[in-house]
């Protein structure tokens, strides 16, 4: 059984609009910029954003469940040959 996942949400860069999160379960670890939710204000929507991370999660779940994920580091995921 896989132990819950630890997710880290970073604050809000208004210049490319997203927010950096740190996905970790299982002893793997990813990291990546996810898209944050802006309103019809044009005002940064923390609880939608933070919901945004959640479906984000779900997929990287996944991929670390399939071994596609997890490695950032290894020459496979920096892009290294």
């Amino acid at each position: 059984m896989s132990e819950a996942m630890k997710i880290t949400v970073g604050r809000f860069d208004s210049g490319t609009g997203t927010v950096p999160v740190t996905f970790e379960q299982d002893g793997k670890s990813h990291s990546r910029a996810v898209n944050a939710v802006i309103g019809d204000d044009g005002k940064h929507d923390r609880a939608a954003t933070l919901a945004r991370v959640e479906e984000v999660a779900s997929g990287v779940a996944n991929k670390f469940a399939l071994g596609l994920l997890g490695n950032e580091g290894s020459a496979s995921e920096s892009g290294e040959r």
